[in-house]
């Protein structure tokens, strides 16, 4: 069952409306919804990871946040987007088995990779019912609720670390439903080349998807450049075209927390929510709007 909880101020004035969740697939939780302000429209939908890290610093213990409204109003402001409303999901102690994949862990089955993702998340995955939650309870709702464009083409899902592992494995599970995904900083390294080999064989063909990746030089994000080589590999074998319907960037200097998230948001926000599908990827220009604790902690969440 999902219930609407009224509406919450986060510090800088900016309004969520609050959802309680009681799932069949998944344990209860918090989901976020915010909509740009004067939005007079059905808009796109970003269905995003980790959901007490997005807007409020008083949601999330590390006191640092995306601050993706603050990046969505500047892309808004600057021409580049008409903007989206973010479905923010709230993570649980069982964060890390929901954003495991289900069907690559599963066919690793008793090996030293499968043995290794045990010991880190502490069980088996759980993606498939936090998808089956997010598709058959959580998707349908917020289209009830509010002026959505429920479309494939309109639909995104999003993460980073092990959020960004699970926005893909989204993709492939259900390309039907998300037309884009947007992977930073994934966590490869829990699954290696197995996984990133797992993934891309249930790429959808190209041509009705976007893709994005990128990643840091710095703490947990060190390690993913050959896992994230491999996978763009593969995007090029399956016929996916950079800086059209793929794109995959790397941040030199960049750690793995919600300050470096945010000083690149506008990156994969403007070319997962871009319309014009002949318009050269840009990787740079809007500079990020300060957020608050810009440097942030250092993170090894995954």
């Amino acid at each position: 069952m999902l219930e609407l909880q009224g509406s919450v101020t986060t510090p800088r004035g900016t309004t969520l409306t609050r959802i309680r969740v009681t799932s069949h697939h998944v344990a209860a939780r918090t989901v976020d919804v915010w909509v740009p302000p004067g939005a007079t429209g059905p808009l796109p939908v970003i269905y995003m990871h980790d959901g007490q890290n997005l807007f409020n610093p008083g949601d999330f213990n590390h006191g640092t946040v995306w601050g993706v409204d603050l990046v969505l109003e500047a892309l808004v402001g600057a021409g580049e987007s008409t903007g989206a409303l973010v479905v923010a999901i709230w993570n649980t102690a069982l964060r890390r088995r929901e954003y495991a994949p289900t069907i690559p862990f599963e066919a690793m089955h008793d090996t030293p990779t499968w043995e290794h993702m045990l010991a880190w998340s502490g069980g088996p995955p759980l993606a498939d019912a936090y998808l089956d939650f997010l598709t058959a309870e959580l998707k349908p709702f917020i289209d009830a609720t509010f002026a959505t464009q429920p479309g494939r083409e309109t639909t995104f899902i999003m993460g980073s670390s092990m959020g960004g592992l699970v926005s893909l494995y989204a993709l492939t599970r259900h390309p039907e439903l998300f037309g884009a995904a947007g992977c930073l900083s994934t966590h490869w390294t829990i699954g290696g080349n197995e996984v990133v080999d797992a993934l891309a064989a249930a790429l959808p063909p190209p041509g009705n998807h976007r893709l994005y990746f990128d990643h840091g030089t710095e703490g947990l994000d060190a390690d993913y450049e050959p896992f994230q080589r491999r996978m763009d590999e593969h995007m090029r074998r399956a016929g996916y075209r950079e800086g059209d319907d793929w794109q995959s960037l790397t941040f030199a200097g960049a750690d793995h927390n919600e300050a470096a998230w945010h000083a690149r948001l506008h990156l994969p926000l403007r070319f997962l929510l871009s319309t014009a599908r002949d318009r050269p990827f840009a990787s740079d220009g809007l500079a990020p709007p300060p957020v608050e604790g810009a440097r942030g902690p250092k993170s090894s969440a995954g």
